[in-house]
């Protein structure tokens, strides 16, 4: 499990472990969390050792993005393949596991998309101004590594896929669910303008672990107020707070 005292490789492996073991990157074995309560956002790092990086570390996720600067960042090359639906609700959101042979490229590194999951509302804001909800695109190197490509999702109109996920949503936490019949690719949820934010960042879940390099698309995705409101009845609210800057910056894209 992830402490403060281990290298960043470590941290990153530790972090992988739970996407190969469990298909879930932000799962854990270990005491019970929620969004509210006593096991809520603000204790979490009281729930258990191995969740101490919730309340110490210096770069949790998600934020507030408020200044930039102006950088020439790389552009986020995404080759998204088709995949089998395999679709779980985990408890703590609704996900989609990848199959391998997607992944996006940012300069020279390279990494493979394991799964996408759901916040409602989003976690990120930008200048104080949330979205209807957000998608957490997963992905990870050979060295364990994360990046996240989070895909703001604004109430303005129907999403196709959004409709065909929601149409085997497991609206109750259980096994994952194969619907092999059932093909999708979520490169239909990235918008054309892939003009991004980037930070250095945390997990938003416990263990809260900061090995993740993360990409906040400036153009939201559409979905219908109907479409936000099905997944609030299952999760009303799964969105960790914004966290502290601690002084990191954050790149905006030309």
């Amino acid at each position: 499990m992830v402490r403060g005292e281990l290298t960043w490789f470590g941290v990153g492996l530790c972090a992988l472990s739970f996407l190969v073991r469990a298909g879930i990157a932000q799962e854990h074995k270990g005491p019970e969390w929620s969004y509210n309560g006593n096991d809520g956002p603000d204790h979490w790092g009281d729930l258990d050792r191995n969740f101490e990086t919730c309340k110490m570390g210096r770069h949790q996720s998600p934020i507030d993005i408020r200044t930039t600067k102006k950088s020439d960042l790389p552009v986020i090359q995404f080759d998204y393949q088709a995949t089998p639906l395999h679709i779980v609700n985990n408890g703590h959101t609704v996900q989609v596991n990848y199959a391998p042979g997607s992944f996006i490229t940012v300069g020279d590194k390279r990494y493979e998309l394991k799964q996408f999951h759901f916040h409602h509302p989003s976690e990120e804001k930008i200048n104080g101004s949330g979205f209807a909800m957000v998608a957490h695109l997963v992905h990870a190197d050979p060295g364990g590594n994360l990046a996240v490509v989070a895909v703001l999702l604004e109430a303005s109109g129907a999403n196709q896929l959004i409709e065909s996920l929601w149409n085997h949503l497991p609206r109750q936490p259980g096994p994952e669910q194969k619907h092999d019949g059932v093909t999708i690719n979520v490169a239909s949820l990235v918008p054309a303008d892939h003009g991004y934010f980037s930070f250095s960042g945390s997990l938003t879940t416990p263990p809260c672990s900061e090995n993740v390099r993360w990409f906040v698309l400036k153009t939201p995705t559409p979905i219908s107020q109907d479409q936000a409101d099905a997944f609030a009845k299952i999760y009303p609210r799964n969105a960790r707070p914004p966290q502290a800057l601690n002084g990191r910056e954050v790149l905006e894209s030309n």
